[in-house]
């Protein structure tokens, strides 16, 4: 069983690749930016062939999660110690800032710095530094 503090190259090497082929695929064959925010934000306000593409896409996200659930390594388990407020509160947050940014981690990091996209690339950059002065001020300051 791994840990998050255990390095393993291969497994991450292999997700990376994996992430890396899908956000191609998606693009050379629909022609779409694998962003999360903007498929899972415009699922409902689309039509057609528009929408069944993102209701699949959502189904094979979640479903992935869910066999990996049920078939993944025994004794991994998620152990969250924020309450439903705060985590709401958190989502909120973050919502909020994929609309600032047009776009989320996944647009932005995955597909735009694949892109060389200038937006995408200082979109990340912010992105990774209020991640550190979040985990800073919660761990070091609070002592959450």
């Amino acid at each position: 069983m791994y840990t998050a503090t255990e390095f393993t190259p291969i497994p991450a090497l292999i997700g990376g690749l994996m992430i890396g082929l899908s956000a191609l695929m998606m693009l050379a064959f629909n022609g779409r930016i694998a962003g999360i925010s903007g498929i899972v934000g415009n699922l409902f306000h689309s039509q057609g062939h528009d929408r069944l593409w993102r209701v699949v896409f959502v189904i094979g996200m979640l479903g992935g999660a869910a066999l990996y659930g049920l078939l993944g390594e025994p004794g991994l388990t998620l152990h969250l110690e924020a309450g439903l407020p705060l985590m709401l509160l958190a989502g909120f947050i973050v919502g909020l800032g994929t609309r600032l940014a047009r776009g989320c981690t996944s647009g932005h990091g995955v597909c735009g710095i694949g892109r060389v996209s200038p937006r995408s690339i200082a979109a990340t950059a912010i992105f990774m530094a209020v991640a550190g002065i979040t985990v800073f001020v919660t761990r070091h300051l609070l002592g959450a």
